[in-house]
């Protein structure tokens, strides 16, 4: 990295060195999982030291809340193109379903979020993010009734909430530590018990879809 990039003073060097931490986070979420990251991790990899990127996130949990956002709108994007010609519920599943199993990064933040991401950050990058989720299942959850006109606009986005709470307990299946992968090799039997990830998610979010008219009017 060149001396006038460190030494960033105007707002597009700075704005040039964020991208490029978020880059750097990006690269090693994919490369070992989001979980296993550290803060100065992501400092080494940008060739900073950890004081220097906390000049532009906070936390490390802040710089991966932020790539889930900006991943989950490229998620969003992607649904609502598929949304856009499915019709009915198994289609409208399947849209969300393969959205998800085309982006194993943003499948991993999800799976952090509650547990992991949205702690150690400030009120304020909490407000925004919240505000952002908010949105964004209100935006999709309209393409969803589009598709599925027996849902009101409050269940379409239960759907996506729901897809992501599916999504967040059916991924980290997709990548076992190695013992437990050598297990699933020596003992099928268990290994079937966890089912292959995009099946079961369009499966869990058709089941969700369909139940939720039955229950309409209890309370969420």
């Amino acid at each position: 990295m060149d001396a006038s990039f460190r030494r960033a003073r105007h707002p597009e060097q700075k704005e040039q060195r964020r991208e490029a931490i978020l880059a750097a986070a990006r690269d090693l979420a994919l490369d070992v999982g989001v979980a296993r990251v550290s803060l100065g991790d992501i400092a080494t990899a940008v060739g900073l030291v950890k004081s220097n990127v906390l000049r532009y996130f906070g936390t490390r949990e802040e710089i991966y809340l932020q790539l889930t956002m900006s991943n989950g709108t490229d998620w969003a994007e992607a649904a609502g193109d598929r949304l856009a010609a499915a019709s009915g519920i198994d289609q409208m599943a399947a849209a969300l379903a393969d959205s998800f199993a085309e982006r194993p990064l943003y499948c991993d933040l999800v799976s952090h979020a509650e547990t992991m991401l949205e702690h150690n950050v400030s009120l304020e990058v909490l407000h925004t993010y919240k505000l952002w989720a908010i949105g964004m299942y209100a935006r999709v959850g309209e393409q969803i009734v589009a598709a599925c006109p027996e849902l009101s606009g409050r269940e379409g986005a239960s759907v996506v909430f729901a897809a992501g709470a599916f999504v967040g307990r059916l991924h980290p299946i997709t990548r076992p530590p190695a013992t437990l992968a050598e297990l699933y090799a020596r003992e099928p039997a268990i290994a079937a018990v966890f089912p292959p990830f995009r099946p079961a998610l369009r499966r869990f979010i058709a089941a969700t879809a369909a139940g939720l008219p039955a229950v309409r009017g209890e309370s969420p």
